[in-house]
C-alpha cells in the first residue's frame, strides 16, 4: 500500500526531513514556497518547487496564497494523484523515532464512551499539566482521568501520534510554563462519535476514504488552520462510522523558532470559536450526502457564523473540483 509523507518547508533539508527520506516504505513529498532555498535538494524526496507548482494542473494552485502553510495541499493532491492510499502529515521539525509507525486502522483498541464532548487526551499519556492546542480553555483545569475505557472493535479514519519534548500546545501554555514534556508509552486510544479532541498536522495519518477532509482552511489565522480542519473533520467522519485515534509519541519535536505572543494573537479566533464548531457542523451534515457535499455544507455553516470568509469558500470550491477530478464525489 502506497504511503506518502507530506511536508512543507522553507528551510534546507532538516534532520527530520533527512530521516523521513530514509524510510524505504514511504514516499516523501516536500512542498516549497517562495522563501524556500532555490537549490533545495535531498535524496529520495520529491520536492515541488514554486515553479513546478505553478505548472501543475490543479484548480487550487491559483486560489492559494504564497508563503502560507496551506500550500501543503499541493502535496496532498500530488500524493493522491500518484496513487497513495495513506497520507502522513508532519513538519520539518518533527524527528521520527527509530520505531516510528502508526497502528492498523481496524481492530480492537481501548475506546472511550460516546458523546463525552471535548476531553484532554494528553492526560492519558502524562501526569503533567498540559493540554493540546485547540482544547477549550474552560477545560484546561478539568480532570478527565476518571473516564472509563473498554477494549472494543474500532474503525479508525485518522491516527494522531503525539510528539515528545515540545508537543503541540497553545501559546498560553508556552507563555506560562513551556517546560518540555515526554509522554508515557501506552496503548493507542480511540475516540468514538461525540467524544472530541483537537488534532493537528504534526504526526498524523489519514486513510484514502477521507482524503477530502485534508482541506486546510486558508483564510483563518495560521494557528487556527489545522485545528479548524480537525474540528470540521470529526462530525463528518462520524457520519460514515470512522473514528479518531491517538498514539503515544513517535516523534520528537525540535521546534523551529516562534514568537509566542504572536502565536497567542493568532490563536485568539480558535479560543473564541473553536468549541462551537462541532455543534454547528453536526447540525447541517447529512449521512445520505457525499463527503465533498458535507464538506461544502460545513464551510457554508462556518461562513454563516462568521468563522470563515467568502474567500474561504472560493478556495474550497477549487479543492472540491480537484478532488472530483481525482475520483471523489
Amino acid at each position: 500500500m502506497k504511503k506518502t509523507i507530506v511536508i512543507t518547508s522553507i528551510f534546507n533539508p532538516t534532520e527530520a526531513v533527512e530521516k523521513f527520506a530514509g524510510l524505504s516504505e514511504y514516499n516523501l513529498v516536500v512542498v516549497g514556497d517562495k522563501k524556500s532555498p532555490n537549490e533545495w535538494s535531498c535524496e529520495n524526496v520529491k520536492f515541488i518547487s514554486v515553479e513546478e507548482q505553478v505548472s501543475l494542473n490543479y484548480n487550487i494552485i491559483n486560489a492559494l496564497p504564497f508563503n502560507h502553510y496551506s500550500r501543503k495541499m499541493v502535496g496532498y493532491l500530488y500524493a493522491i494523484n500518484s496513487g497513495s492510499e495513506f497520507i502522513i502529515d508532519t513538519d520539518d521539525d518533527n524527528i521520527p523515532y527509530d520505531d516510528w509507525k502508526f497502528p492498523k486502522f481496524e481492530g480492537e483498541f481501548e475506546k472511550f464512551s460516546n458523546n463525552l464532548g471535548f476531553i484532554n487526551i494528553y492526560q492519558f499519556f502524562t501526569d503533567k499539566k498540559i493540554w493540546p492546542r485547540g482544547l477549550p480553555l474552560r477545560l484546561i483545569n478539568s480532570d478527565f482521568t476518571n473516564l472509563s475505557l473498554s477494549a472494543e472493535s474500532s474503525n479508525v479514519g485518522i491516527w494522531q501520534g503525539l510528539a515528545d519534548e515540545d508537543p503541540d500546545v497553545d501559546a498560553i501554555y508556552r507563555l506560562t510554563d513551556d517546560t518540555p514534556c515526554y509522554f508515557q508509552k501506552r496503548n493507542p486510544l480511540v475516540l468514538p462519535k461525540g467524544t472530541i479532541s483537537p488534532f493537528n498536522t504534526q504526526n498524523t495519518i489519514i486513510r484514502k476514504e477521507l482524503f477530502p477532509l485534508l482541506y486546510l482552511p486558508t483564510y483563518v489565522t495560521f494557528r487556527y488552520t489545522d485545528i479548524l480542519r480537525g474540528l470540521v473533520a470529526q462530525p463528518i467522519m462520524w457520519l460514515y462510522n470512522y473514528e479518531l485515534g491517538f498514539t503515544d509519541a513517535t516523534v520528537i519535536q525540535k521546534r523551529n523558532p516562534h514568537d509566542y505572543f504572536k502565536d497567542f494573537k493568532s490563536e485568539i479566533p480558535m479560543y473564541e470559536t473553536g468549541e462551537n464548531v462541532i455543534e454547528m457542523i453536526s447540525s447541517v451534515v447529512k449521512v445520505e450526502l457525499s463527503l465533498l457535499e458535507n464538506l461544502k455544507l460545513a464551510y457554508k455553516e462556518l461562513l454563516e457564523n462568521d468563522i470563515v470568509s467568502m474567500q474561504e469558500l472560493v478556495t474550497l470550491d477549487a479543492w472540491i473540483k480537484d478532488m472530483q477530478a481525482l475520483g471523489y464525489n
